[in-house]
């Protein structure tokens, strides 16, 4: 994925923070050490004595130099030996005064060798999508606030059940799978009339999973769309960027699937976004007002035939919640 020069720097200073952070509680727990035991010091100079007694090592013929080599590195393991049983009494750990890096891989620095190390290229990730959702309101939607009293406990006979009942159900099977979410999690296809909580309960989705680290992008289908038309027609920057964060994140949602204005292009784009995914098995969750039927007619065969035969249907009832709310 290509990353933008603000992407990067930001990554850069996050990471360097994080090693002066390290650093500085180290230096932290050295000062406090050495004011609580003397003894500390002492052996810590014996040890920076020993390494360059052992460098002036070179200058001598080879066995005067190898035992001067054996000297000191014994005299260097002792001290290292006496300052962990010091830790010790002290009821601290051996590693008390080693830095305790984020990323031991690399040490805070971002890279290994001359390779970006992973705990960067996880953190641009983090950022690019942490940006892609900014305008989502990932915040305001959670299970514990999705409530089942505005749905009526009426049974429907066209369901056979009250749409209370089964909005416990689809609530109950939402927190499931947001818990037990892993990139082999199943498709969902949330579909009902406007108003029945599909967006909230796809926001709690988002969010739960976002928590377990994952990598997700939220959307509207129809900003979706125009952001990746931009890229197609190059009016962005960093051309493919989106499409690959589109088709190659751990989970995408997608909202109000059917509102988007209809073409050649989107029907294409949404065609290739279901079908790569399908095939890279990572898991799609859409929301529509649109039943399976209905998306059938208002888009290909080959799309809607993906829908329906790979994607588990939430169908959505009741009366309009949003409607309800306002009038309380």
């Amino acid at each position: 994925m290509i990353y933008s020069n603000e992407l990067f720097d930001e990554a850069r200073e996050i990471i360097d923070a994080r090693r002066q952070e390290a650093e500085a509680q180290t230096a932290l727990r050295l000062a406090a050490f050495e004011k609580k035991e003397p003894r500390y010091k002492e052996l810590k100079q014996e040890m920076i004595d020993a390494v360059r007694e052992a460098v002036a090592a070179v200058n001598l013929d080879r066995e005067s130099a190898e035992k001067l080599l054996i000297k000191q590195r014994d005299r260097n393991l002792n001290a290292q030996k006496e300052i962990k049983e010091l830790l010790r009494a002290h009821g601290l750990p051996e590693d008390y005064l080693e830095t305790k890096y984020t990323c031991p891989k690399c040490g805070d620095t971002g890279c290994v060798g001359i390779e970006l190390c992973s705990c960067f290229t996880e953190l641009l990730q983090k950022l690019a999508f942490d940006e892609a959702n900014k305008l989502s309101p990932l915040r305001f939607c959670t299970f514990d606030d999705f409530r089942l009293d505005y749905y009526s406990d009426e049974v429907i006979e066209e369901y056979g059940c009250s749409p209370r009942t089964r909005m416990n159900d689809i609530l109950t099977l939402c927190k499931e799978y947001a818990a037990d979410f892993d990139t082999t999690s199943q498709n969902l296809y949330m579909c009902g009339e406007t108003g029945l909580g599909k967006t909230h309960l796809s926001l709690a989705i988002a969010g739960e999973v976002i928590k377990k680290g994952y990598r997700v992008l939220y959307n509207s289908a129809q900003n979706i769309f125009n952001t990746l038309q931009k890229e197609y027609f190059g009016k962005t920057e960093n051309r493919g960027k989106y499409e690959s964060m589109v088709l190659e994140c751990d989970l995408l949602i997608i909202d109000d699937l059917g509102a988007e204005f209809s073409s050649q292009f989107t029907d294409a784009a949404l065609y290739n976004i279901i079908n790569t995914r399908i095939n890279m098995r990572l898991p799609t969750v859409i929301s529509s007002n649109l039943s399976p039927r209905q998306a059938e007619e208002r888009y290909t065969r080959r799309i809607s035939s993906r829908i329906i035969g790979d994607y588990l249907c939430l169908r959505f009832i009741g009366g309009d919640i949003r409607q309800l709310k306002t009038e309380e």
